[in-house]
């Protein structure tokens, strides 16, 4: 049955339930009126996805040394194993491309192509440079496997402080140079004394020859010498780092690989490995490597650049036999670098761990 309204209510006005907005007028309150240039904000539209969030890049803990580097708070067993197998492939698969880009180069420019007898091309010069590219290409991989699969900063390779410390590898360029003037003028002494001939130290031929493997030396060794420091000093003893407290299985195999990686023979692996285990071991205790890359630049171009001057520079590329007498050469240089490395480093409070 309809409800009947009260007569006595029929002239009442409607209850008023909620407010209502009113008209602006002069003098009168109300709404502004919205600008004809404002713009509506967008609507919720809940079927939409939140925006994935941001690759990160997680730095390590403070107080941690140089080996351990690799332990960031997203550190997993398997980033540090899965970074060594691709820092390996991706040597082999760069050196293997710039050794193929090198021999289409040699053909285009009439290059002669040997590939026997431990040559690769009929120019020095050029060989020389495709062998340090080839070694020096590895870097920036490095460092991205670094950024991409162990997710830290690729500068935790250079040192604890997460970026190369360019004054404290100028300053170990100082010893670095002293060092071998002493382990050359050591050995040249251990094979006058054993009847061992010195043969010719320096000879000359030419500007015009010397200036082409000249700045081949310059520009592409310290690359070469670098790109060897930080895979096999900088990535090996990082990624054993992240399993073993101590730096020694890192320091070892590193050694171990950076000798194969050379093709002497005889006392010449005793040079070469110990020369990678001391790096190694200075690597640890200066916090970075600065100062095996300031030595190993320094023996590098000093040992290219006089075979290039004598014009003997496609002999310097072969790798054999060393006499024992350069291992006295080498105990005076590594002996006389780290202990002046290490005293400089304490004297200038050089630090060893993150921060």
């Amino acid at each position: 049955m309809a409800c009947m309204r009260d007569p006595s209510q029929a002239n009442q006005p409607e209850p008023d339930h909620g407010a209502r907005p009113q008209p602006d007028v002069a003098g009168g309150g109300g709404a502004p009126e919205a600008s004809p240039w404002a713009r509506p904000p967008a609507p919720y539209q809940p079927w939409q996805a939140p925006p994935a969030p941001r690759y990160q890049v997680v730095p390590p803990p403070p107080g941690l040394r140089y080996d351990h580097l690799a332990r960031t708070p997203v550190n997993r067993w398997w980033r540090p194993l899965v970074g060594t197998l691709i820092v390996a492939g991706a040597f082999v698969a760069v050196s293997v491309a710039v050794i193929v880009g090198g021999t289409i180069a040699a053909a285009l420019l009439g290059i002669p192509v040997i590939m026997s007898s431990g040559r690769m091309f009929g120019n020095p010069v050029f060989e020389l440079s495709v062998m340090l590219l080839s070694i020096a290409a590895v870097l920036p991989l490095v460092f991205g496997t670094a950024w991409l699969v162990q997710r830290r900063p690729p500068g935790t390779l250079s040192s604890v402080l997460g970026r190369v410390r360019w004054g404290w590898l100028l300053i170990c360029l100082v010893p670095a140079v002293l060092a071998l003037v002493l382990g050359q003028a050591a050995m040249i002494a251990t094979l006058a004394v054993t009847g061992q001939g010195v043969g010719q130290l320096f000879g000359w031929v030419g500007w015009d020859r010397f200036l082409p493997g000249m700045v081949a030396i310059l520009v592409l060794v310290p690359f070469q010498a670098a790109a060897e420091e930080y895979v096999f000093r900088g990535w090996v003893i990082q990624a054993f780092g992240a399993y073993f407290r101590t730096p020694w299985p890192g320091i070892l195999l590193g050694a171990a690989a950076f000798t194969s990686l050379h093709a002497y023979t005889d006392w010449g692996i005793i040079d070469v490995f110990g020369f990678g285990a001391l790096m190694g071991w200075l690597a640890v205790r200066t916090g970075g490597l600065e100062a095996p890359i300031a030595l190993h630049v320094t023996n590098n171009i000093v040992s290219f650049l006089p075979s290039a001057a004598s014009g003997d520079l496609g002999n310097a590329l072969q790798q054999g036999a060393v006499p024992w007498q350069s291992l006295a050469g080498t105990v005076v240089q590594l002996g006389f670098f780290t202990v002046a490395v290490v005293i400089i480093a304490q004297k200038r409070a050089i630090p060893t761990v993150s921060r």
